[in-house]
């Protein structure tokens, strides 16, 4: 290697060194822009923060958010500063959990259905009447021109005014947007109607119907009134649909803990809101209180319900040293928690910032979208106008000349490319977050046309993710009826997942006394005159022996990944439960189709290899992988990949590397799975990951990782 081409290669590094460098001095700010009416509006957003040095910028028109990167010596004033300049509003996004904002989009849907149902009223009248008098002049009366007046201002001025406003903006900052169209096809058609009804309207009888529509005067307030209408009910259909999206979002941040009880110094307590916790606070769990923070266990036990996190419907025990995930709820036992993530820090409100920096990202199709929209209007003003020159040179009146040309507004102003695609998008990613899908951006939504291979994990997945009774065994001298409703009598007093699966299975069942839960072990009550006993086989069996039968059956279904508990009374053993979680009754319906359409399905899970097998011959699934960790689990999928199974939709983009750990983004059918060395090298890959879930990583100590 020469001199030359060694300097070459270290000049090289040293400018991606110094690029590199450069991305990482570089802050993330995500800006609230208000006064955006379609996707011409946010290109020019777009184009104005990318004009200002240091700044690289997306505005997402659907969200109403712009996600600005900049150099740590541009302040957030001079970005809002340079929107408003452009016609427009901003402010810095409030950093509070979507379900603590207030839904700007269902008073806005509000406003516009005010105006939406004023419109419409009086369009309906309104059409008929000036459609009858410009066609058969010989139902004019005495007033008629003041009639339609009456019934047309209020639609074109009032209801009308929120696209005039923002028109009159634009205006003032030499912009043109879709409001801008709607607004000049609205005023020109009152305008030249105006002007005919009172001076330019003609009384001439008609011999035929084609006759009388071609000599009709050129009264045009329905058109005005119409497009009004019509307009005013797609944005109040549009309000509505980004106000479902997010109140997806509420509903999953009203999982969150309000208040948290905090230990002080002296031991005495104290309830406080929970965006005021701070990191090594101590604080107290009941319970059925749900966890305000992640941390970890320092005093207690206690059985932890993680499905909404994990989706696992089993329990986990948390014992001192054993970590826990903010937004997850105690069942039984009084837990003292060390706070290690706090407010947007938890996992928890990453998994709402996961959706929402979803619905702020912009698809290929928006993107697209956008760049058409913001050369739409000028396009069309061009088009009317050459329209209107051409009619001119080729003789037309007046009046025919401002018909084709209003014909090109008219017809452009409902034009829903700039405002279908975001929304659409925005929609899809609100509902999935509804239905526990979570995506990391809409190139995974867009990724999923090339999928030919769908993995699914087990729980909560091809499962309902809740316990259910699969099989009671009874000794002999016992009916497994009589069993089950005895424990189900204990088991109504507990809170445990276990216990409500039992009590459900049996819902008529005596009352029980002197009840007692014994943490990690079981609980214990009086029914009737009897002490019965129910929770771990060894634990209720004590030093009884245990019956060959029940031996057995617990092998058995131990051996198919289910839960056994062993019921006793005075004592004495008389019965089994299993538990376990139940096939979802449309899983194996899921699968066929997905085989119907080619698709080739396989489970992979951490299960053992029983349970998994008889899931998947439940659902029809014949290629099954189990017994395999969360951090195997991504790299089976690298091994499919490698073989050719998925290399027809794998796909890798680049992405910024997040500051937290990502928490889940579930595709029920294909999901965008981030693995350790793509976060290390800040990329991303499709795959078709359904339900998985990453060990978590505290920033002080690790964590088990579930299953």
């Amino acid at each position: 290697m020469t001199a030359s081409s060694v300097s070459t290669v270290v000049g090289s590094a040293e400018d991606t060194a110094g690029a590199a460098t450069a991305a990482d001095d570089l802050r993330r700010v995500q800006l609230d822009v208000t006064g955006m009416s379609c996707g011409a509006c946010s290109a020019r957003v777009e184009r104005t923060l990318n004009k200002m040095p240091g700044v690289r910028a997306s505005v997402n028109f659907g969200t109403r958010v712009a996600t600005v990167d900049v150099l740590p010596e541009v302040a957030d004033s001079d970005l809002c500063d340079a929107i408003r300049k452009a016609g427009y509003e901003a402010e810095p996004r409030s950093g509070a959990i979507t379900g603590d904002r207030d839904d700007e989009d269902l008073s806005h849907a509000h406003y516009l259905l005010r105006r939406l149902l004023v419109a419409a009223v009086l369009f309906v009248p309104l059409a008929d009447l000036s459609v009858m008098f410009a066609v058969v002049p010989s139902t004019r009366f005495a007033g008629w021109q003041w009639v339609l007046t009456a019934l047309a201002l209020p639609v074109v001025t009032w209801a009308a005014w929120p696209f005039h406003r923002v028109a009159l903006r634009n205006a003032r900052n030499r912009a043109v947007s879709m409001e801008t169209l709607i607004s000049v096809g609205v005023s020109a058609a009152t305008i030249w109607s105006l002007y005919t009804v009172f001076f330019g309207h003609h009384a001439t009888e008609a011999t035929g119907i084609w006759q009388a529509l071609v000599g009709s005067d050129a009264i045009y307030f329905e058109v005005a009134a119409g497009v009004t209408v019509f307009v005013l009910a797609g944005r109040y259909f549009e309000a509505r649909a980004k106000s479902k999206a997010g109140s997806a979002l509420r509903a999953l941040a009203a999982l969150s803990a309000k208040n948290v009880t905090v230990l002080l110094a002296d031991g005495t307590e104290m309830v406080i809101p929970a965006e005021e916790l701070a990191e090594q606070q101590k604080f107290v769990v009941r319970p059925g209180q749900t966890i305000a923070a992640d941390g970890l266990v320092v005093e207690g036990s206690a059985a932890v319900d993680t499905s909404v996190m994990t989706g696992e419907a089993k329990p986990v025990r948390a014992t001192p040293g054993s970590s826990v995930i903010g937004g997850t709820i105690v069942l039984d036992g009084r837990l003292i928690v060390e706070a290690a993530a706090v407010g947007a820090d938890t996992q928890f409100a990453g998994m709402v910032r996961l959706v929402e920096e979803a619905q702020a990202q912009k698809a290929e199709s928006q993107r697209l979208a956008d760049r058409i929209a913001s050369v739409f209007v000028p396009c069309v003003f061009g088009i009317a106008a050459l329209t209107a020159l051409g009619w001119a040179l080729a003789g037309a009146g007046p009046d025919k000349v401002f018909a084709s040309a209003l014909a090109v507004l008219v017809i452009a102003c409902p034009c829903a490319l700039g405002l279908a695609t975001p929304t659409a998008m925005m929609v899809a990613s609100g509902r999935g977050a509804q239905l526990g899908i979570f995506l990391k951006g809409h190139r995974s939504l867009e990724a999923i046309r090339a999928v030919d291979t769908v993995v699914f994990d087990k729980t909560g997945t091809l499962t309902t993710g809740h316990l259910a009774v699969t099989a009671v065994t009874a000794v002999d001298g016992w009916e497994s009826d009589d069993v089950l409703a005895l424990a189900a009598a204990v088991e109504s007093a507990s809170e445990h997942a276990v216990a409500v699966a039992i009590t459900a299975a049996a819902p008529e069942h005596p009352d029980v006394s002197d009840f007692q839960a014994v943490p990690g072990r079981g609980v214990v009550g009086t029914v009737g005159e009897r002490e019965v006993r129910i929770g771990k086989p060894s634990w209720a069996a004590g030093r009884a022996a245990v019956p060959a039968a029940l031996a057995e059956a617990r092998r058995s279904a131990e051996s198919r990944g289910e839960t056994v508990v062993f019921v006793a009374v005075d004592d004495q053993l008389c019965g089994a439960v299993a538990v376990a979680d139940a096939v979802r009754e449309s899983a194996a319906g899921a699968i066929a189709a997905l085989h119907e359409r080619g698709l080739k399905t396989i489970l992979l899970t951490g299960d053992n290899p029983a349970a998994a097998a008889a899931v998947g011959a439940a659902v029809g699934i014949d290629d099954v992988i189990a017994d395999v960790l969360p951090d195997g689990k991504v790299d089976v999928i690298q091994q499919l990949r490698d073989r050719g199974r998925m290399s027809r939709w794998s796909v890798t983009a680049s992405t910024t590397a997040r500051r937290w750990p990502a928490p889940i983004w579930v595709w029920r059918s294909a999901v965008a799975r981030t693995s350790r060395s793509a976060r290390r090298t800040s990329s991303w890959s499709a795959t078709a990951w359904i339900r998985c879930r990453r060990p978590w990583t505290w920033r002080r100590r690790p964590c088990a990782p579930s299953r």
